[in-house]
């Protein structure tokens, strides 16, 4: 697994030109998309974020000791019992309750219409209240709704423009003026991935992550003869195939079956069920065992594989392991 921290530097100055004057703050939490929190992190302030924002105190204070200076942000909910380890680390905290904590910078989140965390209204304005923030619902697939939450945001918080007001998501950094104001939370187009589902380069941005196999085996299938279990593909004539040791222990998930990879530079469907290890793969003709495998990159899109999965690429991404027991991560600046 290849991390080009050059793409990641690049998709921050585009997510900076589409959303300026508004500042960028880097989304990286569930260690980074899986890109890994701390190296990604590292990058997008050098490149020009201003904060970045994760979703646990864990998260947090991991990233406290690995990048000591940063301005860090905690979006999701903290309980009382560890305020105090969250000020002892400088961090701040979004808070969705009437139980506004003392002596910590937080960051007061209004339910516009997303329905999850958030306060019903805002009420009062604590000193240490340091912003007012929401979050959008549908940005990548609903104008209208998505139109009345910044509508609501901005009638609800006319009156707290003393603070960082911040709204916009990946999707809403690209597409909605009217949502940057004060700062942008991006996640997802950080890495170079299409909040819309999209080829990512309609927006300027770079895929940050690609990840390359190799055949281990090569095998003649005869009519009527199958690969891996249940039985799921049989060949209907004399076929080559190829075994990838990649699988779903590693984030190539068991619904990939049918979607395309490149062996050796040429699209090749994805044979029979994904086991835990690995997987077969279609071959035009006998290929040496060797022949490299890109499961993503070099035009391979992730968000193709989501497409055929029936998800999307932030939970394609996000499942991607890369244990150094299993897959060699590698970061390169290109």
């Amino acid at each position: 697994m290849t991390i080009d921290l050059g793409a990641l530097r690049r998709n921050v100055g585009t997510l900076r030109r589409a959303a300026g004057p508004a500042e960028v703050w880097a989304v990286v939490k569930a260690d980074g998309y899986g890109h890994g929190a701390a190296d990604v992190g590292r990058a997008a302030l050098q490149a020009g974020a201003r904060a970045l924002c994760v979703a646990t105190l864990g998260e947090a204070l991991s990233l406290r000791a690995a990048i000591p200076e940063c301005r860090l942000i905690v979006l999701g909910p903290v309980v009382e019992a560890d305020v105090a380890r969250a000020r002892e680390a400088e961090l701040e905290l979004v808070v969705s309750t009437s139980a506004v904590p003392e002596r910590i910078p937080v960051h007061l989140k209004l339910d516009t219409g997303m329905g999850r965390w958030g306060l019903s209204e805002l009420t009062r304005a604590p000193a240490h209240v340091v912003g007012v923030m929401s979050h959008l619902a549908s940005a990548d697939c609903d104008e209208d709704f998505t139109r009345r939450q910044i509508e609501r945001f901005l009638e609800a918080t006319s009156a707290w423009k003393h603070v960082t007001r911040h709204l916009a998501n990946s999707a809403g950094a690209l597409r909605y003026p009217a949502a940057r104001l004060d700062a942008v939370r991006c996640g997802i187009a950080l890495y170079g991935l299409s909040p819309f589902g999209a080829d990512p380069g309609g927006d300027g941005l770079e895929p940050v992550l690609s990840w390359t196999s190799y055949v281990a085996q090569v095998r003649l299938l005869r009519q009527g003869e199958s690969t891996g279990y249940g039985r799921r593909f049989r060949a209907g004539a004399p076929t080559w195939v190829g075994i990838v040791p990649v699988g779903y222990g590693d984030g190539f998930r068991r619904d990939l079956t049918g979607t395309q990879v490149l062996v050796d530079g040429e699209p090749r469907p994805v044979l029979g069920s994904v086991s835990m290890d690995a997987f077969a793969v279609e071959l035009r003709r006998e290929l040496p065992p060797g022949a490299p495998v890109t499961l993503v990159g070099g035009g391979l899109l992730l968000e193709q594989h989501a497409v055929i999965a029936g998800t999307i690429t932030y939970e394609l991404a996000c499942g991607i392991r890369s244990d150094p027991a299993r897959a060699r991560r590698v970061l390169v600046d290109a």
